[in-house]
């Protein structure tokens, strides 16, 4: 699988910090920031995407899963609320199955509710207590019940990692904000499969639904939190 060359990513920055003049110019870009009550919504994490020969499989895991363990490890400190989400259906290949017309367009043969394929990554493996929402559609929030626990756990800030930046992170990060919760998504923990889709995304992103934020400016506000209580 290729993967996006140094050569291609300096391209890019090249082309986007044009396009952020514009879009400044035109009011974009605003900060969001960080509010006080994050949660951490690791997306998709699972062996379809993050290991090889697979449909799904994402390239830059070597980054990806250490950023994701950075992550994991400062909001387990501060006892924050972690969520994990994995696309996964019931009857993928029967005759009525629960994939809505998805089928038609990718493989979703494979991803068949408590394969191997489904799981998450044992280098990430959910701790107990920590929320794993098996989705049906790209965001992690249309049709699941990720809102109401968020909010009820009184959660302002969702920190958003995982894949793919071209599809199911971007629209959980849309839903995001537009549910009212702050999105920082973390640069370096995100990830995609085709060469090019994580830049021009961060790049849209930030211009439009959340803030893109370094590694470690995330972990150092992660960091600076009080723990949270166990209430």
């Amino acid at each position: 699988m290729p993967a996006t060359t140094p050569e291609v990513k300096a391209a890019l920055e090249t082309i986007f910090a044009g396009d952020s003049e514009i879009y400044r110019e035109r009011g974009f870009q605003r900060r969001i920031g960080y509010g006080t009550r994050p949660a951490l919504l690791v997306i998709d994490m699972a062996n379809a995407w993050t290991r090889p020969d697979y449909p799904f499989t994402c390239d830059n895991m070597e980054e990806i899963i250490p950023a994701n363990r950075a992550l994991l490890a400062a909001a387990r400190e501060k006892r924050i609320p972690v969520v994990f989400t994995s696309t996964a259906y019931r009857n993928p290949t029967g005759p009525h199955p629960d994939t809505g017309l998805w089928h038609l367009k990718i493989p979703t043969e494979i991803l068949s509710e408590g394969s191997e394929a489904t799981a998450i990554d044992d280098r990430l493996a959910p701790e107990p207590g920590e929320q794993v929402i098996l989705k049906k559609r790209a965001s992690a929030f249309h049709g699941t019940w990720l809102a109401g626990y968020l909010r009820a756990q009184r959660v302002d800030t969702v920190i958003v990692t995982g894949v793919t930046m071209a599809g199911c992170v971007r629209h959980s990060v849309e839903d995001a904000i537009a549910d009212g919760f702050r999105p920082i998504v973390v640069r370096e923990a995100v990830g995609d499969r085709v060469p090019g889709a994580v830049e021009w995304n961060l790049f849209d992103i930030d211009a439009k639904f959340g803030d893109v934020e370094p590694l470690e400016n995330v972990l150092s506000y992660l960091n600076n939190l009080p723990a949270l209580a166990n209430d």
